[in-house]
């Protein structure tokens, strides 16, 4: 047995309508096309279907028993239809991400938010966790996406690597504002927060004091930079801190709120990555949400360097 969607359909049709005529118009087929259909099929099920009477088709009670499996496979197959269409138009499916504390907070958030916007049917997880983690996580395929750190390179991990400069923050009332690029002359003896002591921003930051002859005064040691920004706005240090934290600020506070940014010199790098399993295929959805991720990462640079070009926020703007 053979039997063709084709078949099931027009069969459908038939039993609705109530007439081979009417099913007719409603497939798009000529009249002696769905007889001929509705002879084959009988044939091929063994049994007949409809009786004949008077020019009418009676359904046989194996006609209503078919009906009933003709809607179950039918249902079935339509709602695969509108799966895969929601699928193909990016409105369906999952989506794992785990993210490093830096861009947890505000960053990836907002660009989710922008994401999901019209993709109701979209399910995301979204986790928080150190970038060892995240790398642990992605290599043994348990997510689809991380944003962390950069890893050393290894074989169960794809990565897109940014260099992106850390920046000076500073209170806006501190005299140093006036200032477009700071040192570590400028900040000798000054009271900074870091981040912990193996931290490659922490080395480097200290290494700039070092290499220069000043004083580096560590007050404050973070697992994160997030903190820091409250101790700097209260004028209890300064900290030479990521760039997507530095952006996150700019989008929660546009205007002058008790923070000035500023270039550091020499530079101090922090370098994040985008992070796919290796050994597997990345689905549609988590591939747009990659590219989306990627502009938006060009954008955080764009934005905090717009900030430092204008010295933001300048101090008794007019």
């Amino acid at each position: 047995m053979n039997l063709t969607l084709r078949q099931l359909t027009t069969f459908r049709e038939i039993m609705r309508a109530g007439s081979i005529s009417q099913a007719a118009r409603a497939v798009g087929r000529t009249q002696p096309a769905v007889s001929t259909m509705v002879r084959t099929l009988e044939d091929q099920l063994g049994f007949a279907l409809f009786l004949r009477t008077h020019g009418k088709l009676i359904p046989t009670p194996e006609a209503r028993f078919f009906l009933e499996e003709c809607e179950d496979i039918l249902g079935r197959l339509e709602r695969t239809e509108r799966t895969l269409e929601r699928i193909s138009s990016l409105q369906s499916g999952k989506l794992k991400i785990a993210c490093h504390p830096a861009a947890s907070s505000v960053f990836l958030p907002r660009l989710l938010t922008r994401f999901l916007d019209g993709r109701e049917d979209l399910e995301v997880s979204l986790i928080m966790r150190s970038s060892a983690m995240i790398e642990d996580m992605i290599a043994s395929q348990q997510f689809d996406i991380g944003f962390s750190e950069t890893p050393t390179p290894r074989a169960s991990i794809h990565q897109t690597d940014y260099d992106m400069e850390c920046v000076c923050i500073l209170s806006a009332d501190d005299p140093l504002v006036e200032k477009s690029v700071i040192t570590p002359d400028d900040l000798d003896g000054h009271p900074m927060a870091v981040l912990f002591d193996e931290h490659s921003t922490a080395i480097q930051t200290e290494a700039a004091f070092r290499t220069t002859g000043n004083r580096f005064n560590k007050r404050f040691e973070l697992r994160t930079f997030l903190p820091g920004l409250q101790f700097v706005s209260a004028g209890l240090c300064v900290m030479v801190c990521d760039m997507i934290t530095a952006y996150s600020h700019i989008l929660h506070a546009p205007d002058s709120s008790g923070l000035a940014f500023r270039r550091f010199r020499p530079t101090i790098s922090s370098h994040i990555s985008i992070l796919t399993p290796g050994y597997t295929t990345q689905s549609m959805v988590g591939l747009t949400f990659i590219s989306e991720l990627k502009a938006a990462v060009a954008g955080v640079q764009d934005e905090v360097e717009t900030a430092l070009n204008s010295t933001w926020p300048l101090r008794n703007p007019s």
